[in-house]
């Protein structure tokens, strides 16, 4: 029998995606999730569908903070800092 573990379920793989996509899996893991999505066709049209949905937010960018939000979180660093400024 094959020592390399395998994800066994969707939800296991599904998981494992945001690692995978991220190439920070162990290599033994990766190995074996891209063997399942070798074949898998459901698998691989969620991870098409989940890697685009990733790329799409990512390009949105951060949203810009309100004037008087970074106002009073200016004040409130402060306070926690004692008055101190570099």
């Amino acid at each position: 029998m094959d020592s390399v573990p395998r994800p066994v379920t969707y939800e296991q793989v599904i998981a494992l995606l945001a690692d995978f996509l991220d190439q920070v899996l162990a290599s033994h893991v990766g190995e074996a999730l891209e063997a399942h999505l070798q074949g898998c066709g459901p698998c691989q049209v969620y991870l098409r569908t989940y890697a685009k949905t990733r790329w799409l937010v990512g390009g949105l960018g951060l949203p810009e903070m309100p004037p008087e939000l970074k106002a009073r979180l200016r004040e409130f660093l402060l306070q926690q800092l004692g008055g101190r400024v570099r």
